[in-house]
Protein backbone atom coordinates (compact mmCIF):
# COMPACT_ATOMS: atom_id res chain seq x y z
CA UNK A 1 0.00 0.00 0.00
CA UNK A 2 1.24 3.48 -0.83
CA UNK A 3 1.45 6.48 1.43
CA UNK A 4 -1.64 7.31 3.45
CA UNK A 5 -3.88 10.03 1.99
CA UNK A 6 -3.63 13.56 3.30
CA UNK A 7 -5.90 16.58 2.92
CA UNK A 8 -9.48 17.59 3.58
CA UNK A 9 -12.88 17.12 1.99
CA UNK A 10 -16.32 18.63 2.61
CA UNK A 11 -19.47 16.52 2.20
CA UNK A 12 -22.47 18.72 1.36
CA UNK A 13 -26.04 17.77 0.47
CA UNK A 14 -28.52 18.85 -2.14
CA UNK A 15 -31.14 18.71 0.63
CA UNK A 16 -31.46 18.02 4.31
CA UNK A 17 -31.52 14.30 5.01
CA UNK A 18 -29.54 13.39 1.89
CA UNK A 19 -27.27 11.14 3.94
CA UNK A 20 -24.34 13.49 4.61
CA UNK A 21 -23.71 12.19 8.12
CA UNK A 22 -23.61 8.57 7.00
CA UNK A 23 -21.40 9.26 3.98
CA UNK A 24 -19.05 11.29 6.20
CA UNK A 25 -18.85 8.46 8.73
CA UNK A 26 -18.20 5.93 5.97
CA UNK A 27 -15.43 8.08 4.53
CA UNK A 28 -13.90 8.51 7.99
CA UNK A 29 -13.67 4.74 8.42
CA UNK A 30 -12.51 4.17 4.84
CA UNK A 31 -9.67 6.70 5.16
CA UNK A 32 -8.73 5.29 8.58
CA UNK A 33 -8.40 1.84 7.01
CA UNK A 34 -5.71 3.22 4.68
CA UNK A 35 -3.59 4.01 7.73
CA UNK A 36 -4.36 7.71 7.81
CA UNK A 37 -5.25 9.51 11.00
CA UNK A 38 -8.72 10.97 10.44
CA UNK A 39 -10.91 13.58 12.11
CA UNK A 40 -14.53 14.46 11.37
CA UNK A 41 -15.61 18.10 11.39
CA UNK A 42 -18.87 19.99 11.28
CA UNK A 43 -18.49 23.73 11.60
CA UNK A 44 -22.04 24.38 12.75
CA UNK A 45 -24.60 21.84 13.84
CA UNK A 46 -28.20 22.41 14.89
CA UNK A 47 -29.38 19.58 17.08
CA UNK A 48 -30.54 18.71 20.56
CA UNK A 49 -28.88 15.31 20.20
CA UNK A 50 -25.43 15.85 21.66
CA UNK A 51 -22.48 14.03 23.20
CA UNK A 52 -19.60 14.93 25.51
CA UNK A 53 -16.15 15.35 23.98
CA UNK A 54 -12.92 14.05 25.45
CA UNK A 55 -12.06 17.61 26.51
CA UNK A 56 -15.35 18.01 28.38
CA UNK A 57 -17.33 19.95 25.79
CA UNK A 58 -20.72 19.46 24.20
CA UNK A 59 -20.79 18.43 20.52
CA UNK A 60 -23.30 17.08 18.03
CA UNK A 61 -24.08 13.39 18.34
CA UNK A 62 -23.20 12.76 14.68
CA UNK A 63 -19.65 14.00 15.20
CA UNK A 64 -19.23 11.56 18.10
CA UNK A 65 -20.40 8.74 15.83
CA UNK A 66 -18.08 9.89 13.04
CA UNK A 67 -15.13 10.12 15.42
CA UNK A 68 -15.82 6.57 16.55
CA UNK A 69 -15.83 5.51 12.90
CA UNK A 70 -12.46 7.23 12.49
CA UNK A 71 -11.15 5.45 15.59
CA UNK A 72 -10.47 8.66 17.56
CA UNK A 73 -11.95 10.46 20.53
CA UNK A 74 -14.38 13.22 19.67
CA UNK A 75 -13.16 16.68 20.69
CA UNK A 76 -14.81 20.07 20.80
CA UNK A 77 -12.89 21.35 17.76
CA UNK A 78 -14.72 18.77 15.62
CA UNK A 79 -17.98 20.70 16.10
CA UNK A 80 -17.02 24.24 17.09
CA UNK A 81 -20.58 25.63 16.92
CA UNK A 82 -23.62 23.74 18.17
CA UNK A 83 -27.07 25.34 18.16
CA UNK A 84 -29.55 23.60 20.46
CA UNK A 85 -33.11 24.63 19.57
CA UNK A 86 -35.24 25.58 22.57
CA UNK A 87 -38.24 26.98 20.69
CA UNK A 88 -39.51 27.48 17.16
CA UNK A 89 -37.20 30.47 16.69
CA UNK A 90 -34.64 30.35 19.52
CA UNK A 91 -31.54 28.28 20.23
CA UNK A 92 -28.87 27.92 22.87
CA UNK A 93 -25.42 28.56 21.42
CA UNK A 94 -22.49 26.26 22.24
CA UNK A 95 -19.05 27.41 21.06
CA UNK A 96 -16.08 25.06 21.31
CA UNK A 97 -18.05 22.87 23.69
CA UNK A 98 -19.25 25.58 26.09
CA UNK A 99 -22.71 27.15 26.14
CA UNK A 100 -22.26 30.90 25.72
CA UNK A 101 -25.81 32.24 25.38
CA UNK A 102 -28.91 32.17 23.24
CA UNK A 103 -29.91 33.49 19.84
CA UNK A 104 -32.89 33.67 17.54
CA UNK A 105 -33.09 33.36 13.79
CA UNK A 106 -33.14 37.12 13.28
CA UNK A 107 -30.09 37.73 15.45
CA UNK A 108 -27.97 34.83 14.24
CA UNK A 109 -26.69 36.59 11.13
CA UNK A 110 -25.01 39.31 13.18
CA UNK A 111 -23.06 36.70 15.16
CA UNK A 112 -21.64 34.80 12.22
CA UNK A 113 -18.91 37.37 11.53
CA UNK A 114 -17.38 36.86 14.97
CA UNK A 115 -17.62 33.07 14.64
CA UNK A 116 -15.95 32.72 11.23
CA UNK A 117 -12.40 32.76 12.66
CA UNK A 118 -13.45 30.29 15.37
CA UNK A 119 -14.59 27.85 12.69
CA UNK A 120 -11.50 28.20 10.51
CA UNK A 121 -9.11 28.03 13.46
CA UNK A 122 -10.76 24.82 14.68
CA UNK A 123 -10.52 23.27 11.21
CA UNK A 124 -6.90 24.31 10.79
CA UNK A 125 -6.07 22.88 14.22
CA UNK A 126 -7.48 19.52 13.23
CA UNK A 127 -5.72 19.57 9.88
CA UNK A 128 -2.37 20.17 11.58
CA UNK A 129 -2.92 17.15 13.84
CA UNK A 130 -4.64 14.66 11.52
CA UNK A 131 -3.76 13.39 8.06
CA UNK A 132 -7.32 13.74 6.77
CA UNK A 133 -10.28 15.83 7.86
CA UNK A 134 -13.70 14.84 6.50
CA UNK A 135 -16.07 17.74 7.05
CA UNK A 136 -19.86 17.62 6.89
CA UNK A 137 -22.12 20.39 5.66
CA UNK A 138 -25.62 21.15 6.89
CA UNK A 139 -29.02 21.27 5.23
CA UNK A 140 -28.90 22.03 1.52
CA UNK A 141 -25.79 23.51 -0.05
CA UNK A 142 -27.73 26.03 -2.17
CA UNK A 143 -29.79 27.82 0.47
CA UNK A 144 -29.26 31.09 -1.39
CA UNK A 145 -31.11 33.10 1.23
CA UNK A 146 -28.47 32.08 3.81
CA UNK A 147 -25.22 32.17 1.85
CA UNK A 148 -24.06 35.41 3.46
CA UNK A 149 -24.12 33.75 6.88
CA UNK A 150 -23.25 30.18 5.89
CA UNK A 151 -20.38 28.89 8.04
CA UNK A 152 -20.70 25.20 7.24
CA UNK A 153 -21.23 24.61 3.51
CA UNK A 154 -19.49 25.89 0.39
CA UNK A 155 -18.46 29.31 1.78
CA UNK A 156 -16.41 27.31 4.27
CA UNK A 157 -14.99 25.13 1.48
CA UNK A 158 -13.82 28.25 -0.33
CA UNK A 159 -12.38 29.85 2.82
CA UNK A 160 -10.53 26.66 3.72
CA UNK A 161 -9.37 25.86 0.19
CA UNK A 162 -11.16 22.55 0.57
CA UNK A 163 -12.93 20.62 -2.24
CA UNK A 164 -16.46 19.33 -1.76
CA UNK A 165 -18.63 16.45 -2.90
CA UNK A 166 -22.39 16.85 -3.32
CA UNK A 167 -24.58 14.05 -1.93
CA UNK A 168 -28.01 13.65 -3.53
CA UNK A 169 -30.79 11.41 -2.20
CA UNK A 170 -32.03 9.50 -5.23
CA UNK A 171 -34.70 7.62 -3.26
CA UNK A 172 -36.85 10.74 -3.00
CA UNK A 173 -36.99 11.20 -6.75
CA UNK A 174 -35.81 14.23 -8.68
CA UNK A 175 -32.15 13.52 -7.97
CA UNK A 176 -30.86 14.74 -11.32
CA UNK A 177 -32.78 17.99 -10.95
CA UNK A 178 -31.59 18.37 -7.36
CA UNK A 179 -27.95 17.97 -8.36
CA UNK A 180 -28.22 20.22 -11.41
CA UNK A 181 -30.31 22.79 -9.58
CA UNK A 182 -27.97 22.96 -6.61
CA UNK A 183 -24.95 23.62 -8.78
CA UNK A 184 -26.87 25.99 -11.05
CA UNK A 185 -28.20 28.12 -8.19
CA UNK A 186 -24.80 28.70 -6.64
CA UNK A 187 -22.57 31.60 -7.63
CA UNK A 188 -19.64 30.35 -9.76
CA UNK A 189 -17.01 30.84 -7.04
CA UNK A 190 -18.93 28.44 -4.77
CA UNK A 191 -20.16 26.01 -7.42
CA UNK A 192 -16.53 25.62 -8.45
CA UNK A 193 -15.74 24.06 -5.07
CA UNK A 194 -17.84 20.99 -5.91
CA UNK A 195 -15.52 18.35 -7.30
CA UNK A 196 -17.88 15.40 -7.45
CA UNK A 197 -21.47 14.19 -7.18
CA UNK A 198 -22.58 11.15 -5.17
CA UNK A 199 -26.02 9.65 -5.64
CA UNK A 200 -27.18 8.02 -2.42
CA UNK A 201 -29.84 5.49 -1.37
CA UNK A 202 -30.34 3.90 -4.77
CA UNK A 203 -32.51 0.80 -4.88
CA UNK A 204 -32.12 -1.59 -7.80
CA UNK A 205 -29.73 -1.93 -10.71
CA UNK A 206 -27.58 1.18 -11.39
CA UNK A 207 -27.75 0.29 -15.09
CA UNK A 208 -31.31 1.64 -14.96
CA UNK A 209 -29.82 5.11 -14.69
CA UNK A 210 -28.79 4.71 -18.33
CA UNK A 211 -27.18 7.78 -19.87
CA UNK A 212 -28.48 10.00 -17.09
CA UNK A 213 -25.18 10.09 -15.24
CA UNK A 214 -23.18 11.10 -18.32
CA UNK A 215 -25.80 13.70 -19.18
CA UNK A 216 -25.63 15.13 -15.66
CA UNK A 217 -21.85 15.33 -15.88
CA UNK A 218 -22.07 17.07 -19.25
CA UNK A 219 -24.60 19.62 -17.99
CA UNK A 220 -22.81 20.44 -14.72
CA UNK A 221 -19.18 19.81 -15.61
CA UNK A 222 -18.90 17.83 -12.38
CA UNK A 223 -18.09 14.10 -12.39
CA UNK A 224 -20.34 11.54 -10.72
CA UNK A 225 -18.13 9.66 -8.27
CA UNK A 226 -20.52 6.80 -7.63
CA UNK A 227 -23.98 5.53 -6.84
CA UNK A 228 -24.37 4.32 -3.27
CA UNK A 229 -27.02 1.62 -2.79
CA UNK A 230 -29.61 1.98 -0.06
CA UNK A 231 -28.15 0.60 3.16
CA UNK A 232 -31.51 -0.55 4.44
CA UNK A 233 -32.33 -0.07 8.11
CA UNK A 234 -28.99 -1.24 9.43
CA UNK A 235 -26.77 1.87 9.59
CA UNK A 236 -28.75 4.13 11.88
CA UNK A 237 -27.12 3.56 15.27
CA UNK A 238 -26.27 6.94 16.75
CA UNK A 239 -28.78 8.80 14.59
CA UNK A 240 -28.93 12.52 15.21
CA UNK A 241 -31.91 13.62 13.18
CA UNK A 242 -35.25 13.25 14.99
CA UNK A 243 -36.83 12.60 11.59
CA UNK A 244 -35.12 9.22 11.78
CA UNK A 245 -36.48 8.36 15.22
CA UNK A 246 -38.30 5.07 15.19
CA UNK A 247 -36.48 3.62 12.20
CA UNK A 248 -35.71 -0.08 12.66
CA UNK A 249 -32.00 -0.63 13.19
CA UNK A 250 -31.19 -4.30 12.64
CA UNK A 251 -31.92 -5.52 9.10
CA UNK A 252 -31.55 -9.17 10.18
CA UNK A 253 -33.58 -9.12 13.38
CA UNK A 254 -35.31 -12.42 13.88
CA UNK A 255 -36.82 -11.67 17.32
CA UNK A 256 -39.19 -13.80 19.34
CA UNK A 257 -42.90 -14.10 18.67
CA UNK A 258 -43.56 -12.36 21.99
CA UNK A 259 -40.86 -9.70 22.41
CA UNK A 260 -40.50 -7.12 25.17
CA UNK A 261 -42.48 -4.03 24.15
CA UNK A 262 -40.83 -0.70 24.87
CA UNK A 263 -42.70 2.58 24.47
CA UNK A 264 -40.39 5.60 24.18
CA UNK A 265 -42.16 8.90 24.76
CA UNK A 266 -41.54 11.26 21.82
CA UNK A 267 -41.33 14.56 23.70
CA UNK A 268 -41.72 17.77 21.67
CA UNK A 269 -38.20 18.88 22.68
CA UNK A 270 -36.72 15.39 22.53
CA UNK A 271 -32.97 15.16 23.17
CA UNK A 272 -30.58 12.26 22.65
CA UNK A 273 -32.90 9.61 21.19
CA UNK A 274 -29.78 7.52 20.51
CA UNK A 275 -30.09 6.46 24.16
CA UNK A 276 -32.68 3.99 22.81
CA UNK A 277 -30.50 2.57 20.01
CA UNK A 278 -29.21 -0.37 22.05
CA UNK A 279 -32.78 -1.43 22.83
CA UNK A 280 -33.86 -1.05 19.21
CA UNK A 281 -30.94 -3.27 18.23
CA UNK A 282 -32.04 -6.12 20.51
CA UNK A 283 -33.79 -8.85 18.48
CA UNK A 284 -36.24 -9.65 21.29
CA UNK A 285 -37.29 -6.03 21.84
CA UNK A 286 -39.71 -3.86 19.88
CA UNK A 287 -39.34 -0.11 20.43
CA UNK A 288 -42.10 2.30 19.43
CA UNK A 289 -41.93 6.08 19.74
CA UNK A 290 -45.28 7.19 21.14
CA UNK A 291 -47.18 10.46 21.55
CA UNK A 292 -50.69 9.33 22.56
CA UNK A 293 -51.90 7.93 25.92
CA UNK A 294 -53.42 4.78 24.41
CA UNK A 295 -50.04 3.77 23.01
CA UNK A 296 -48.81 2.98 26.53
CA UNK A 297 -51.51 0.35 27.13
CA UNK A 298 -49.51 -2.74 26.11
CA UNK A 299 -46.01 -1.48 26.97
CA UNK A 300 -43.81 -3.63 29.20
CA UNK A 301 -41.31 -0.79 29.64
CA UNK A 302 -41.85 2.94 29.15
CA UNK A 303 -38.81 5.16 28.62
CA UNK A 304 -39.09 8.92 29.17
CA UNK A 305 -35.98 10.31 27.43
CA UNK A 306 -34.10 13.57 27.62
CA UNK A 307 -35.47 17.00 26.72
CA UNK A 308 -34.11 20.45 25.95
CA UNK A 309 -37.16 22.08 27.59
CA UNK A 310 -38.04 19.97 30.62
CA UNK A 311 -40.84 22.03 32.15
CA UNK A 312 -42.45 22.71 28.77
CA UNK A 313 -42.43 19.00 27.97
CA UNK A 314 -43.87 18.19 31.40
CA UNK A 315 -46.73 20.56 30.58
CA UNK A 316 -47.16 18.75 27.24
CA UNK A 317 -47.38 15.42 29.05
CA UNK A 318 -50.20 16.77 31.19
CA UNK A 319 -51.98 18.56 28.36
CA UNK A 320 -52.08 15.47 26.14
CA UNK A 321 -53.07 12.99 28.85
CA UNK A 322 -49.70 11.26 28.62
CA UNK A 323 -48.90 12.16 32.23
CA UNK A 324 -52.02 10.40 33.54
CA UNK A 325 -51.31 7.44 31.26
CA UNK A 326 -47.76 7.18 32.60
CA UNK A 327 -48.94 7.20 36.21
CA UNK A 328 -51.60 4.61 35.39
CA UNK A 329 -49.05 2.40 33.61
CA UNK A 330 -46.73 2.49 36.61
CA UNK A 331 -49.69 1.71 38.87
CA UNK A 332 -50.44 -1.51 37.01
CA UNK A 333 -46.83 -2.68 37.21
CA UNK A 334 -45.31 -1.41 33.98
CA UNK A 335 -41.59 -0.66 34.31
CA UNK A 336 -40.66 2.99 33.71
CA UNK A 337 -37.22 4.49 33.13
CA UNK A 338 -36.51 8.22 32.99
CA UNK A 339 -33.26 9.51 31.50
CA UNK A 340 -32.02 12.99 32.42
CA UNK A 341 -35.10 15.22 31.94
CA UNK A 342 -37.15 12.02 32.00
CA UNK A 343 -36.04 11.38 35.57
CA UNK A 344 -36.82 14.99 36.48
CA UNK A 345 -40.43 14.85 35.26
CA UNK A 346 -40.97 11.53 37.06
CA UNK A 347 -39.97 13.17 40.35
CA UNK A 348 -42.00 15.11 42.87
CA UNK A 349 -40.92 18.68 42.18
CA UNK A 350 -38.91 20.80 39.71
CA UNK A 351 -37.67 24.28 40.55
CA UNK A 352 -36.58 26.07 37.40
CA UNK A 353 -35.73 29.76 37.33
CA UNK A 354 -33.13 29.19 34.60
CA UNK A 355 -34.36 27.27 31.55
CA UNK A 356 -38.10 27.98 31.59
CA UNK A 357 -38.37 30.56 34.38
CA UNK A 358 -41.46 28.71 35.59
CA UNK A 359 -40.44 28.55 39.24
CA UNK A 360 -41.54 25.46 41.13
CA UNK A 361 -43.82 22.94 39.46
CA UNK A 362 -45.00 19.50 40.53
CA UNK A 363 -43.63 16.44 38.78
CA UNK A 364 -45.50 13.18 38.24
CA UNK A 365 -44.58 11.82 41.67
CA UNK A 366 -43.40 8.40 40.54
CA UNK A 367 -39.94 8.92 42.07
CA UNK A 368 -38.90 10.60 45.30
CA UNK A 369 -36.73 13.09 43.42
CA UNK A 370 -36.50 16.88 43.56
CA UNK A 371 -34.77 18.84 40.81
CA UNK A 372 -33.30 22.34 40.98
CA UNK A 373 -32.02 24.03 37.83
CA UNK A 374 -28.72 25.89 38.15
CA UNK A 375 -27.00 28.19 35.68
CA UNK A 376 -23.78 26.27 35.28
CA UNK A 377 -24.24 23.25 33.07
CA UNK A 378 -22.85 19.84 33.96
CA UNK A 379 -21.09 18.38 30.89
CA UNK A 380 -18.94 15.34 31.62
CA UNK A 381 -18.31 11.68 30.92
CA UNK A 382 -18.95 9.19 33.72
CA UNK A 383 -18.30 5.54 34.48
CA UNK A 384 -19.54 3.30 37.28
CA UNK A 385 -21.86 0.42 37.97
CA UNK A 386 -25.38 -0.34 39.07
CA UNK A 387 -25.72 -0.34 42.85
CA UNK A 388 -26.34 -4.09 42.84
CA UNK A 389 -22.98 -4.50 41.10
CA UNK A 390 -24.46 -6.50 38.23
CA UNK A 391 -23.52 -4.12 35.40
CA UNK A 392 -20.69 -1.77 34.54
CA UNK A 393 -21.91 1.48 32.96
CA UNK A 394 -20.31 4.28 30.95
CA UNK A 395 -22.02 7.35 29.56
CA UNK A 396 -22.22 11.10 29.87
CA UNK A 397 -24.16 13.82 31.65
CA UNK A 398 -25.44 17.05 30.06
CA UNK A 399 -27.86 18.92 32.29
CA UNK A 400 -28.74 22.11 34.14
CA UNK A 401 -31.14 20.42 36.54
CA UNK A 402 -29.62 18.76 39.62
CA UNK A 403 -31.77 15.89 40.84
CA UNK A 404 -31.65 14.61 44.43
CA UNK A 405 -33.57 11.62 45.64
CA UNK A 406 -33.69 8.38 47.58
CA UNK A 407 -32.93 4.85 46.46
CA UNK A 408 -29.99 5.37 44.05
CA UNK A 409 -29.78 3.20 40.95
CA UNK A 410 -26.08 3.75 40.11
CA UNK A 411 -22.74 4.14 41.87
CA UNK A 412 -20.64 6.40 39.64
CA UNK A 413 -16.89 6.67 39.89
CA UNK A 414 -15.80 9.92 41.57
CA UNK A 415 -15.23 13.03 39.48
CA UNK A 416 -12.18 13.84 41.63
CA UNK A 417 -9.73 10.93 41.90
CA UNK A 418 -9.66 9.41 45.35
CA UNK A 419 -13.12 10.62 46.29
CA UNK A 420 -16.08 8.42 47.17
CA UNK A 421 -18.37 6.89 44.57
CA UNK A 422 -21.40 9.04 43.75
CA UNK A 423 -24.77 7.50 44.52
CA UNK A 424 -26.73 8.54 41.46
CA UNK A 425 -30.18 8.08 40.04
CA UNK A 426 -33.29 6.86 41.79
CA UNK A 427 -35.58 3.85 42.18
CA UNK A 428 -39.07 3.37 43.51
CA UNK A 429 -39.61 1.07 46.45
CA UNK A 430 -40.52 -1.86 44.19
CA UNK A 431 -37.70 -1.08 41.77
CA UNK A 432 -39.94 -0.82 38.73
CA UNK A 433 -39.62 2.94 38.27
CA UNK A 434 -36.05 4.15 37.86
CA UNK A 435 -34.29 7.31 36.81
CA UNK A 436 -30.79 8.57 36.04
CA UNK A 437 -28.99 11.59 34.61
CA UNK A 438 -26.65 9.30 32.67
CA UNK A 439 -27.06 9.23 28.89
CA UNK A 440 -25.82 6.08 27.20
CA UNK A 441 -26.96 3.81 30.05
CA UNK A 442 -28.47 1.18 27.75
CA UNK A 443 -25.17 0.83 25.88
CA UNK A 444 -24.11 -1.35 28.82
CA UNK A 445 -24.78 -4.98 27.95
CA UNK A 446 -25.41 -5.79 31.61
CA UNK A 447 -28.12 -3.14 31.91
CA UNK A 448 -29.96 -4.47 28.88
CA UNK A 449 -29.64 -7.99 30.24
CA UNK A 450 -31.91 -6.76 33.04
CA UNK A 451 -34.76 -6.82 30.54
CA UNK A 452 -34.96 -10.50 31.38
CA UNK A 453 -36.65 -9.50 34.63
CA UNK A 454 -39.15 -7.34 32.76
CA UNK A 455 -39.83 -10.18 30.34
CA UNK A 456 -40.38 -12.66 33.15
CA UNK A 457 -42.84 -10.41 34.96
CA UNK A 458 -44.76 -9.71 31.77
CA UNK A 459 -44.70 -13.20 30.28
CA UNK A 460 -42.52 -12.15 27.35
CA UNK A 461 -39.49 -13.79 25.74
CA UNK A 462 -36.11 -12.08 25.91
CA UNK A 463 -32.59 -13.30 25.23
CA UNK A 464 -29.87 -10.63 25.00
CA UNK A 465 -28.09 -10.30 21.68
CA UNK A 466 -24.95 -12.48 21.87
CA UNK A 467 -22.67 -9.79 20.39
CA UNK A 468 -21.69 -6.88 22.68
CA UNK A 469 -23.20 -3.59 21.59
CA UNK A 470 -19.77 -1.97 21.23
CA UNK A 471 -18.78 -4.68 18.75
CA UNK A 472 -21.98 -4.12 16.81
CA UNK A 473 -21.14 -0.43 16.50
CA UNK A 474 -17.72 -1.35 15.14
CA UNK A 475 -19.34 -3.70 12.65
CA UNK A 476 -21.60 -0.87 11.51
CA UNK A 477 -18.61 1.40 10.85
CA UNK A 478 -16.88 -1.34 8.88
CA UNK A 479 -20.03 -1.93 6.87
CA UNK A 480 -20.18 1.75 5.95
CA UNK A 481 -16.51 1.71 4.91
CA UNK A 482 -17.19 -1.33 2.71
CA UNK A 483 -20.13 0.56 1.21
CA UNK A 484 -17.87 3.49 0.35
CA UNK A 485 -15.06 1.32 -0.95
CA UNK A 486 -17.26 -0.78 -3.21
CA UNK A 487 -19.43 1.91 -4.75
CA UNK A 488 -17.42 5.14 -4.92
CA UNK A 489 -14.42 6.00 -7.05
CA UNK A 490 -12.15 6.16 -4.01
CA UNK A 491 -9.09 7.07 -6.09
CA UNK A 492 -10.93 10.16 -7.31
CA UNK A 493 -12.09 10.92 -3.75
CA UNK A 494 -8.49 10.65 -2.49
CA UNK A 495 -7.25 12.93 -5.28
CA UNK A 496 -9.89 15.52 -4.41
CA UNK A 497 -8.97 15.33 -0.75
CA UNK A 498 -5.28 15.77 -1.51
CA UNK A 499 -6.08 18.95 -3.43
CA UNK A 500 -7.01 20.89 -0.29
CA UNK A 501 -4.85 23.87 0.60
CA UNK A 502 -2.14 23.10 3.13
CA UNK A 503 -3.17 23.94 6.71
CA UNK A 504 -2.17 27.48 7.47
CA UNK A 505 -2.30 28.57 3.83
CA UNK A 506 -6.12 28.70 3.48
CA UNK A 507 -7.54 31.57 1.40
CA UNK A 508 -9.64 32.68 4.38
CA UNK A 509 -13.06 34.29 4.57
Amino acid sequence: MGASPRGALLVVGATSGAGKSTVTAGLCRWFARTGATVAPFKAQNMSNHSAVSVDGGEVGRAQAMQAAAAGVDVESAMNPILLKPSSATGSHVVVLGTEVGTTDAAGWGARTDELRPVVLDALTSLRRRFDVVVAEGAGGAAEINLLDRDLVNLPLARAAGMPAVLVVDIERGGAFAAAHGTIGLLPPHLAGCIGGIVLNRFRGDPALLGDGLADLEARTGVPVLGVLPHLGPGALLGTEDSLDVGTVVDPERTGSDDPVRVAAVHLPHLANPSDLDPLVAEPDVVVRWVRRPGELADADLVVVPGSRATVDDLAWLRRTGMAAALVAAAGRGTDVVGICAGQQVLGTRITDEVESGAGTVDGLGLLEVETVFERDKVVRRRTGRTVDGHAQVAGYQIHLGRAWGDGPWLALDPVDPGGPAEREGSRSADGRVRGTSLHGLFDADGVRAGLSDVAERRGRTFAPHPVPFADRLEAQHDRMADWIGEHLDTAAVSDLTAGAAAPGSEPGW
